[in-house]
């Protein structure tokens, strides 16, 4: 069988000027994309407000090894990411945007480790052409400009493969071995699967067997391979190690409770078998093909390109490509699903294409098919948008409105529809079929541009639940408490002045049972916040006050007087407040 025509390179090439100038253009827009919008916005449902209430108390109270969210346990997630989180806020002192830093340094950090890795293993084109791919894939800039877990498990993820990979195709390097294994545990600690990176030993196990002379091999009877063991449990020892002895000498039920939920039900059943938002298993092939657009352009071009460099042994293809595969099914296989499971697989995939974008890219077929996809795309847009502004219900829109108490902002919302239309259709005109790629991936630059100075200051009232919580501190008056029942994490985070909550988990009727008790002790100065669900008949609506709808909920207060004494409402069970799922 003849080796493949593409052999590993002996030596990293040294940077040009232009190439060097070309990394520094590349990471400035990346930054500038991934970084606007920071302080513009307070956190949104679902996840991000219950991470930054987390982290927030993290540093009010101290309490780093048992995250609490208002005045219960949070075990639905392993502590990492709350504790970038929790550093962001006391660095910055409470800076607006400080909940989100953690995902800026992690979508950075990937790319950054996507662009070496890719230069390492080929030349300077292709890792950038393999970070650009990256950077410009429509789910990868929705999540790195969000405050959920998925930008650092991804990091950490792609961190461990960058190890494994320099030392299994640039190698032997021990310490990028070692470096890679802990990755993989501090993945671990972040969303439970970071073991996944692991994974990468399989195709290089078979690469060992078919193609040695493919791959660097130090021998599999090398005692240093047992470095990984240590370097891989060193992470989750340094933080499960003191979580179980502060919970055995606290005693009580509550932290061993936490701790069993922790490691076994949550952090372990997940990584094994995730049971939420079940999905048939063919359900991440339209993840692959529309959420990893314009990447997904790619794959008429590369897959041919795929089956001749595995047939003919190439390594550098094989193992990411594999490796990605294999992170496919082990989430197909699980009856939970969601789209960002998958995400750590994408600089990886990438990767496997980084030889060949630069020649894909060159096509007509390519250019043509960015082009009409450009010019098509945002001409739709904008007549949804004219639709829209003339009163026409496109997509359930009216219904959308209503639900965040966003009609006063119907007609600049139309507006920021149109004009994002009308910037994709005019990129795509401006370069023409000639040049449809960079029409494209302009016209997608100036989206998220326009997403983030305009969507962000214009919907975060409702999506943060700031307006409500405004209006009911200014109803109440600045020195009364406020008492929440049935509140989501975005009414406690975004509350203002006192405040008290009874739980988030705990049953609707337990929540107003124990708020009008509380109520009781002062009723000159306490007042309940409530979700409308929780309220049941037990309210004179007459003497309460409903202050307005966000995230797609009623919200009412009300004092002692519009208590109807002795009632309980029937609803045996709070609202789901987000558990992490995920």
């Amino acid at each position: 069988m003849p080796r493949p025509t593409l052999p590993l390179q002996p030596a990293i090439a040294r940077l040009t000027r232009d190439e060097r100038w070309q990394l520094w253009l590349f990471f400035g827009v990346a930054t500038l994309l991934l970084a606007l919008g920071l302080g513009l916005r307070d956190p949104w449902p679902s996840d991000e407000p219950r991470f930054a209430l987390v982290a927030r108390q993290m540093v009010e109270t101290g309490q780093w090894l048992f995250p609490h969210r208002g005045i219960e346990l949070y075990a639905d997630k392993p502590p990492l990411f709350m504790w970038l989180q929790a550093c962001a806020y006391w660095l910055t002192g409470g800076w607006r945007g400080w909940f989100l830093l953690p995902s800026l340094l992690s979508g950075l950090g990937t790319l950054a480790l996507t662009y070496d890795l890719g230069r390492r293993l080929w030349n300077h084109r292709a890792g950038l052409f393999s970070a650009i791919a990256v950077l410009f894939v429509f789910q990868f800039m929705y999540q790195m400009k969000r405050a959920q877990i998925d930008p650092a498990i991804t990091f950490f993820i792609t961190l461990a493969n960058w190890g494994l990979l320099a030392h299994c195709l640039r190698g032997p390097n021990w310490r990028a071995y070692a470096l890679g294994c802990c990755a993989a545990g501090l993945g671990v600690i972040t969303k439970g699967v970071g073991f996944l990176a692991l994974l990468m030993l399989l195709p290089y196990a078979w690469a060992c067997w078919r193609t040695p002379d493919r791959v660097a091999r130090p021998g599999w009877s090398d005692p240093r391979w047992l470095l990984g063991v240590p370097a891989f449990l060193l992470p989750i020892l340094a933080w499960a190690a003191p979580m179980l002895l502060v919970a055995h000498f606290r005693g009580g039920s509550q932290y061993p409770a936490y701790v069993h939920d922790i490691l076994f039900h949550q952090t372990l059943g997940r990584a094994t078998g995730s049971w939420s938002h079940p999905q048939p298993p063919w359900y991440f092939v339209q993840t692959v093909l529309f959420n990893w657009f314009p990447l997904s352009l790619l794959y008429f071009g590369v897959v041919p390109r795929w089956w001749r460099a595995l047939r003919t042994g190439e390594t550098r293809v094989m193992l990411p490509l594999v490796w990605a595969i294999l992170v496919l099914i082990f989430f197909s296989l699980q009856t939970g699903k969601r789209d960002v499971y998958i995400l750590p697989a994408l600089p990886m995939v990438a990767l496997a294409m980084a030889p060949w974008i630069d020649d894909i890219r060159h096509t007509r077929w390519l250019r043509v098919s960015a082009f009409a996809i450009g010019l098509a795309g945002g001409l739709i847009i904008v007549i949804a948008g004219v639709l829209a502004l003339r009163g026409h219900d496109i997509a359930n829109f009216n219904a959308h409105l209503a639900a965040y108490d966003l009609q006063a902002e119907r007609a600049a919302l139309c507006w920021m529809i149109i004009t994002i239309g009308a910037v994709l259709a005019a990129a795509a005109l401006a370069f023409r079929p000639r040049h449809g790629e960079v029409g494209l991936l302009t016209g997608l630059a100036g989206l998220w541009i326009i997403w983030s100075l305009w969507a962000y200051p214009l919907l975060n009232a409702s999506s943060s639940a700031a307006g409500v919580m405004r209006e009911a501190r200014a109803w109440i008056g600045p020195g009364a408490e406020l008492g929440l029942v049935g509140p989501r994490e975005q009414n406690l985070f975004m509350a203002v002045g006192p405040t008290r909550e009874f739980g988030f988990t705990a049953p609707l009727a337990a929540q107003f049972k124990d708020a009008t008790a509380w109520q009781a002790q002062a009723p000159a100065t306490r007042w309940i916040f409530s979700i409308r669900q929780g309220m049941g008949a037990c309210v004179d609506l007459a003497r309460a006050h409903r202050i307005g709808d966000a995230n797609r909920r009623q919200w009412w207060v009300f004092n002692a007087r519009a208590v109807i004494p002795g009632c309980t409402p029937p609803q045996p069970a709070a609202p789901a407040a987000g558990n992490g799922a995920g």
